[in-house]
Parts: structure tokens; C-alpha cells; sequence
């Protein structure tokens, strides 16, 4: 698969206690199991796979993810994992909603081009670390931006940001039945997150605006007819439903 000349969404952060838990919900949610993932010996994560490639976003995948429990992480002592993962907040948020999507990657052609215009804006998206994981098909290799405190943005509305090396995941996994119609943003801070989406060359793919909770909405079509994934507000956040 050709890498992309300009952004796009790569995958959606789904979060579970156990990847046991995360397939289930998937299985509930979408109709369907999800393809085999890896491990993520750096950050002492795994995973697995959903391919929800669309004509709108042709090279996307859903990634349920879960920390190790016989895995041993290698980042250096007093950094936390990637996407909040260490976060004691989150994890209360996971136990009151279940597995529930936590925020989205977007993949550039150019991550440190993309940093630079970030830090100009004074965003701190991190710096960008090389990671792999081992595959039936080959090693998969990446650069991703991580902070040393892990944190995510604009509590996920933010994306990561991703520089794959010569093989995607998207390349091996089969069709699931399931594509990414949209996706979009909404934050109490959403002009400033508008902003920082325009610096990296994000807003078209997925649009940013202000409202009462941090929300970030996907719009599927399953094998059970269209669905809509939103991400919990955090625990301190009121619901307005």
C-alpha cells in the first residue's frame, strides 16, 4: 500500500481492561471479531485489529488496546505509556463505561514537519520515538509522537501523530465489513483544537468545534447497519445527557 502523500485518520484508540473484554465489545458493538494484533514491547501494550478503510478514509484501522499483563515495558523509568494509558483517571472512566474509544492517530507524511508547526502554536505533541512490533508478514515499523507523560491533547481530541515505515497494518488485515464514514471533534477549548488541527494539516479530516464535554464521534457502517462510537466524558465532566 502506497504511504499517503497528505494526512489522514490512520486508527481509532479503543481502550479495554483485557483485550478479552475489547473483543467482546467489538463483537457487541460492530457485528464483528477483530483480526489478531501484536505486542508492543516498548510501551508493555497489545493488541488487535479491525480494518475500517473507506473511500473517505482509505487507509484507517480500529485498534482495541490493553496494557500487557506479562509485559514488560521499556520506556525509560518515570515515563507512562502512550495514549493515557497510566492514567488513573482514564482507568476510572474505563471501569464505569467499559472499553470505549479514547482518541484517534493521524498518519503524516512528514512527523517532524508536523511537530515543528505544533511547537510553533506552543503545542508540546511530544517527540517522535521508534517503535515496531513483530507480524507474520514482517516486522511493522513506525515513528509516533509520545510525550515522556504520556498524555493525550484536548483529552484525546488531539491526535497522535504517525510516520509508518514500508508496511501498514492495513496491507494484511482482511476486509471486516465495517468502514469509517466520519469522524469528528468537539471540545469546551474547540477554536484553540481548530487551530492546532490546522497547523498539522488535520481540520478536513476531522472537523473541530466547540462544545460543553470533550467528544470524539465516529460514524461506522457494520453488517448491523450504521453506528456511532463517542468517547465518555471524563469522570470530573457533568453529562448532559
Amino acid at each position: 500500500m502506497t504511504a499517503p502523500a497528505a494526512p489522514c485518520v490512520d486508527h481509532l484508540v479503543v481502550l479495554a481492561s483485557d483485550l478479552a473484554t475489547g473483543v467482546a465489545w467489538c463483537e457487541r458493538t460492530l457485528g464483528v471479531t477483530p483480526a489478531g494484533g501484536g505486542e508492543h514491547p516498548l510501551m508493555g501494550t497489545h493488541n488487535r485489529l479491525l480494518n475500517i478503510s473507506s473511500p473517505t478514509h482509505p487507509r484507517a484501522y480500529l485498534e482495541i488496546i490493553a496494557i500487557n499483563p506479562v509485559g514488560t515495558k521499556t520506556i525509560p523509568d518515570g515515563d507512562r505509556r502512550w495514549f493515557d494509558m497510566d492514567d488513573a483517571a482514564l482507568q476510572q472512566q474505563m471501569a464505569a463505561h467499559g472499553p470505549q474509544p479514547i482518541h484517534w492517530v493521524a498518519s503524516v507524511p512528514d512527523v517532524a514537519a508536523s511537530l515543528g508547526a505544533l511547537a510553533a502554536l506552543g503545542v508540546d505533541r511530544g517527540r517522535a520515538i521508534a517503535a515496531s512490533r513483530p507480524t507474520p508478514q514482517g516486522l511493522l515499523q513506525w515513528q509516533i509522537t509520545v510525550r515522556p507523560d504520556g498524555r493525550r491533547l484536548w483529552d484525546g481530541c488531539l491526535p497522535t501523530l504517525i510516520q509508518w515505515g514500508a508496511a501498514h497494518p492495513c496491507d494484511h488485515l482482511p476486509d471486516s465489513g465495517v468502514q469509517l464514514q466520519s469522524l469528528t471533534l468537539q471540545h469546551p477549548d474547540g477554536t484553540a483544537l481548530a487551530a492546532a488541527c490546522d497547523a498539522a494539516g488535520l481540520r478536513i479530516l476531522a472537523p473541530a468545534s466547540a462544545g460543553p464535554v470533550p467528544l470524539l464521534q465516529a460514524t461506522l457502517t457494520t453488517p448491523r447497519g450504521p453506528v456511532v462510537l463517542r468517547s465518555a466524558p471524563p469522570p470530573s465532566t457533568p453529562s448532559t445527557e
